[in-house]
């Protein structure tokens, strides 16, 4: 660091040659990430609450306020409007505080849980940090968790099962209403991962799509990961976490002495308050209108490119569930087509199981981005 600063000019200008060397989500070439362009309302919703800590609510009870009730109406989303929980970082903090919290309700020697073959690697994380030992079940012809391959991993140290409500690589969403009964039958709890599905499966539904059920209206589902900042078009980072009982809050709440509040239970201590604003005001700015417009409109354009892979002579994975599409070639390696892909501009992402390229189709992917993609397909 200088000892004398530079002009606010030219420290922009610096950034602005930083940021030209990023790709954009605006150009339609990120294919492999679900994340999107945030809002414009979340955006300004976000700037005006950047002084905000959440760490410390007292000092913002404003903020505070608006967290209380965007829990609320994400309850209401996923099927219980009387939830508990945070709008945190993302998925994978608020699959650790679930892992937390079922590892502390149970509070055994030797605690495991059991994940789905395709479930998010923060589960590893949360092995690895929690001490907990990971059992991963077998997942079906369909590339969902096999509830058969569950039931032989349950021991009496099992202390959480995990199911996915969107998969990150393929979009499948998992049998959560036998794993929902496979739980209460063993006392045990359940987790559901819908940091993907949360914003788009009950707009789907509600729109006739022919989805199962998967949230709070299941009696077995002890907590929820949901994340704004995907389909929910907040800004990044923005996650959330929801719990059926506040007393798992309070089994992983730690004393917070010199704050406004004597406990707190998420894995950050401060917390920006911005990404709870940016998620109330899109909450409201677009509704379950327009909340089911984005996801439909993501559907349409998924079928369009599925059936352009085809068309272009690859082999679709799975058809699609949700907005993924993930496709392979009986005649060229999936890294090569990645390389081809990249070679074009395209910023593609591989599945592992099965080894798959895999287009996620966020809002910021339009129609002409498909038809380039496609194009260039055939070519490659």
């Amino acid at each position: 660091m200088e000892d004398k600063g530079i002009s606010k000019e030219q420290v922009y200008q610096m950034l602005r040659e930083y940021k030209e060397k990023d790709l954009t989500h605006r150009s339609g070439r990120i294919l492999g990430s679900m994340c999107t362009c945030p809002h414009p309302v979340g955006v300004r919703a976000y700037s005006m609450f950047l002084e905000s800590n959440l760490g410390d609510p007292g000092l913002f009870p404003g903020t505070k306020a608006l967290e209380d009730e965007v829990i609320t109406i994400l309850g209401g989303l996923l099927g219980k409007k009387d939830v508990h929980g945070h709008i945190i970082t993302g998925g994978t903090e608020a699959n650790l505080m679930a892992m937390r919290a079922a590892r502390n309700m149970r509070n055994l020697d030797n605690p495991e849980i059991i994940v789905p073959k395709s479930a998010h690697f923060s589960f590893k994380k949360a092995s690895d940090m929690l001490c907990l030992d990971l059992k991963m079940a077998d997942l079906d012809e369909d590339y969902r968790m096999d509830t058969s391959s569950v039931e032989e991993l349950i021991s009496d140290n099992t202390v959480a099962i995990v199911g996915v409500a969107g998969t990150t690589e393929l979009g499948k969403i998992d049998p959560i209403a036998d794993l929902s009964k496979i739980c209460m039958d063993n006392d045990i709890y359940f987790h559901v991962d819908a940091a993907f599905g949360g914003y788009t499966i009950p707009f789907l539904k509600e729109a006739g799509y022919d989805l199962p059920e998967f949230d709070f209206s299941l009696p077995g589902v002890s907590s929820m990961t949901i994340d704004p900042h995907k389909m929910g078009l907040a800004p990044i980072p923005t996650g959330g976490i929801l719990f059926r009982k506040h007393e798992y809050l309070e089994a992983i709440a730690v004393e917070t002495p010199y704050l406004t509040e004597d406990l707190q239970s998420t894995v950050v201590g401060t917390r920006t308050g911005a990404a709870t604003a940016a998620t109330w005001a899109l909450l409201k700015h677009l509704g379950r209108e327009g909340y089911r417009e984005v996801a439909t409109h993501c559907m349409e354009i998924t079928h369009k490119l599925a059936e352009g892979v085809k068309e272009a002579g690859f082999e679709l994975v799975t058809e699609p569930e949700l907005n993924i599409v993930p496709f392979h070639s009986s005649e060229i390696p999936v890294k090569e087509i990645a390389r081809r892909l990249e070679a074009k501009g395209w910023a593609v992402s591989l599945a592992s199981y099965p080894r798959a390229i895999r287009v996620i189709v966020m809002p910021h992917l339009k129609e002409e981005h498909v038809d380039a993609f496609i194009r260039d397909l055939k070519e490659i």
